[in-house]
């Protein structure tokens, strides 16, 4: 078991937090581990329609900010939540938090219909004809 670097709790500094929580797809991330226990990084950011280079960054930004910890166990990474520790030095922010998190973002990804070449072109502006030089 290895667990990758991640501040103390008198190292959380309110600013990061925040800001780590600003961006839609690290608030998702936050409502899906929100409910304890750790959470395979391979299965909390299915589904969020996010590069898995990119998702790998939100999980730092999140770790950095002490707002999650990471246990690696061969090459599978586990997620979670440093409730205790925020609650204790943030008194009611992660409740603050996800009581106003919008609906979930991977319903919302999911409810779209898909997008079809006609859409697309649909969208584009029609070219007109250069007129002709005599």
């Amino acid at each position: 078991m290895n667990r990758l670097p991640q501040p103390a709790m008198e190292d959380f500094r309110l600013a990061d937090v925040l800001r780590a929580l600003a961006d839609p797809v690290r608030l998702e991330v936050l409502v899906r581990i929100s409910g304890g226990g750790e959470h395979p990084c391979v299965q909390t950011g299915a589904s969020l329609g996010v590069h898995k280079s990119t998702m790998s960054h939100h999980y730092r930004v999140l770790r950095e900010a002490g707002i999650t910890s990471t246990r690696q166990e061969g090459r599978i990474k586990y997620l979670s939540l440093r409730r205790d520790e925020l609650d204790s030095r943030f008194p009611g922010l992660l409740d603050a938090v996800l009581a106003s998190a919008p609906p979930r973002l991977d319903a919302a990804l999911t409810s779209a219909p898909p997008r079809t070449a006609s859409d697309a072109s649909s969208q584009e502006t029609p070219r007109t004809a250069a007129p002709a030089s005599p």
